[in-house]
């Protein structure tokens, strides 16, 4: 048994909490809505008024929460912020999809604390994280990756060690801008052969079968054809992420033409009004 922290009980985080309490974990959690957290209390998780609060005696404490504004909130706040309760002989870990630039800086704020940190962002929606069959992609320290292993475990089927720190977070914006520019180029694509005079479904059973066509695009096609807009990964986090992604290019003096234009397509998909719905309503835009 370990004492856990975990910070942000959205969709993923709740569902990873469970996890943890399943497999027997001593888990304190704290989220900005508290009521959030009832169904973890009764299942054994105890509720802390702030993240200082919540970070006090654990051995891990985990942060997953929407964006870069937030992580600082719950992390850096002077009054109420994480990482002032951390102890030395814990680990911070990061998994939320975050900017390389604002990671670098919350690892050199844990560094001055003599405080253990890795981003480790996670692969993988809902279904997954309720199953355990997230995957990470890990920055940061080998070694403290392997103190996290026996979490880990509970929560996912794989992690990676990419490198150093903000690995894990510029991997992870480039696993969405890949799998975002796939669902962008179905949506016109299903839209040229419905014009076509096509129809759809028998042409992504054709697709299924050729190698062009990835399993992560087959799952976002059929739900796009079933019109499922359930939320897994809304569009406002995709266009967040791309977003991030763009600008962690310009810092470099790169440019990214094409997930440029995907990001355009996302943005005018929220202007659309889809922003909470699942990446895949971008489609709407074609109708």
């Amino acid at each position: 048994m370990i004492r856990i922290t975990l910070l942000g009980l959205g969709a993923m985080g709740r569902r990873m909490a469970q996890r943890l309490l399943d497999a027997g974990h001593d888990l304190t959690v704290w989220n900005r809505s508290p009521a959030v957290a009832d169904e973890l209390l009764a299942a054994g998780a105890h509720r802390a008024p702030t993240p200082r609060v919540a970070a006090e005696g654990a051995q891990i404490v985990w942060s997953m929460v929407f964006d870069d504004a937030a992580s600082r909130q719950v992390w850096l706040d002077p009054e109420h912020g994480a990482a002032g309760a951390v102890a030395p002989d814990a680990v911070a870990v990061e998994s939320s999809t975050l900017s390389p630039a604002w990671v670098h800086e919350l690892a050199a704020a844990f560094a001055q604390r003599g405080v253990p940190f890795v981003d480790a962002p996670v692969s993988g929606s809902r279904p997954q994280a309720q199953a355990g069959q997230l995957i990470f992609t890990v920055g940061g320290d080998a070694a403290v990756l392997d103190r996290l292993r026996p979490a880990l475990t509970a929560l996912g089927t794989a992690a990676h060690h990419l490198g150093p720190v903000g690995s894990g977070a510029l991997f992870k914006l480039a696993v969405n801008a890949l799998f975002a520019t796939q669902v962008a180029a179905l949506a016109e694509v299903f839209a040229l052969l419905q014009d076509g005079g096509l129809d759809v479904q028998r042409a992504l059973d054709a697709l299924r079968t050729m190698p062009v066509t990835s399993p992560a695009a087959t799952g976002a096609a059929a739900l796009m054809l079933a019109g499922d807009w359930t939320p897994q990964a809304p569009v406002d986090l995709i266009a967040k992420d791309l977003g991030y992604a763009i600008a962690t290019a310009e810092a470099a003096h790169t440019t990214l033409p094409v997930i440029d234009a995907v990001r355009q397509r996302f943005d005018a998909a929220r202007c659309a009004g889809l922003g909470a719905e699942n990446l895949v309503a971008i489609s709407k835009l074609y109708r």
